[in-house]
């Protein structure tokens, strides 16, 4: 029995037409939207809600707590609104619950002159400096755990985390799982490769938030239930579960964000075939910096990276045989097929109109 869920980063233009992110918007800009969107209490407990109260919802804003000289949250340096999915046990529930969450969140965020855009990676501000400096109690806290001192990074890139999990396995099995997939990374990722921005132009390649985040960031991340069972190793492979319902779950982190839905819908499945495989033998436990560079830069037009994607999508498909999740793969085959990204389309339709913009007001067109 297999448990799937979706959680999506959503970035905006504002009224003046401009990317809405830390410099110039506030925590209020983004709360009147999550204030207007339902609540839905059978979510709970499934949903984490967290310390400080802002994940109340299936929307919450994403972005950088901020504290006084204790554990009294002062502020939110803000980022997007992140849609996570309640969990569901095929993958069709997990994609229509996400389609309609996107659906109210564009609605409401239109009332306040907001409107969401494909972004994958800052395309203005390549770094985050929080204002005003951290204080000490700050300074500690970040140093508890080493993840968090990577937001630097996590406030300029946005991806989704696809959620999968498999009744009774092992915690040894699910770990391994983990492994496997942070090892096919490389070739998983670039299917959803939409991020060729970087500090107002186009970046030479067609993932610069895989070529920046990894070696810093998971690419996969495996919930576990005891301290005893944790994995030593930076960037984390496994992580303490917060809630009962994460335990056992992998989350597959390391995917640009897709403004087309089928796609994670075509992810999910691939990673059900990767993890019914027993053919592919390669494990890793921290992931590959240069092999995750060499495909942000090169994608499918790289030698490697089109073969073992090839080899980790035919798995998959053997793998699933008579699923008839197997289908979900189809639009996987086609960007292989034309070794063509969403990237590849956002770089063409920036050198016709010349704005960045311009081209991601252009996206979402659902």
């Amino acid at each position: 029995m297999f448990f799937f869920g979706i959680e999506h980063e959503v970035a905006f233009l504002n009224k003046e037409g401009k990317f809405a992110d830390f410099s110039h918007t506030k925590f209020s800009d983004f709360n009147q939207i999550i204030e207007k969107l339902p609540t839905y209490p059978s979510d709970y407990p499934q949903l984490r809600v967290g310390d400080a109260g802002i994940k109340m919802k299936r929307w919450y804003i994403e972005g950088f707590e901020r504290f006084a000289d204790s554990d009294e949250v002062i502020d939110c340096h803000v980022k997007g609104i992140e849609i996570r999915t309640t969990i569901h046990s095929d993958i069709q529930g997990a994609i229509t619950e996400l389609s309609e969450s996107f659906r109210l969140l564009r609605e409401v965020a239109a009332n306040f002159d907001l409107s969401p855009v494909l972004v994958s990676f800052n395309p203005y501000n390549p770094a985050f400096e929080p204002q005003p400096p951290l204080n000490d109690y700050e300074i500690k806290q970040l140093e508890a755990y080493p993840d968090e001192q990577t937001a630097n990074i996590h406030m300029v890139s946005y991806g989704p985390d696809l959620n999968i999990s498999v009744a009774d396995l092992s915690t040894e099995n699910v770990i391994d799982i983990g492994r496997k997939l942070t090892y096919y990374s490389p070739y998983i990722v670039p299917f959803s490769y939409s991020s060729p921005f970087y500090k107002g132009g186009l970046w030479d390649g067609l993932s610069v938030r895989t070529f920046i985040r990894t070696g810093k960031r998971p690419a996969a991340l495996v919930f576990v239930q005891k301290e005893e069972q944790l994995i030593n190793s930076i960037p984390s492979l496994t992580k303490i579960a917060r809630i009962p319902a994460e335990v056992g779950r992998i989350e597959f982190k390391a995917c640009d964000s897709c403004d087309d839905f089928s796609i994670y819908a075509a992810l999910l499945a691939l990673l059900k075939g990767l993890v019914l495989d027993n053919t592919l033998l390669g494990r890793e436990t921290v992931p590959s910096k240069v092999l995750h560079q060499i495909s942000a830069k090169e994608g499918f037009d790289n030698k490697d990276i089109f073969e073992n994607a090839t080899k980790v999508l035919q798995a998959a498909e053997v793998a699933l045989g008579n699923d008839p999740d197997v289908h979900y793969l189809m639009p996987l085959k086609v960007l292989l097929a034309k070794r063509k990204t969403r990237s590849h389309e956002l770089i063409e339709m920036f050198n016709r109109v010349s704005s960045i913009e311009e081209v991601i007001r252009q996206t979402y067109q659902v």
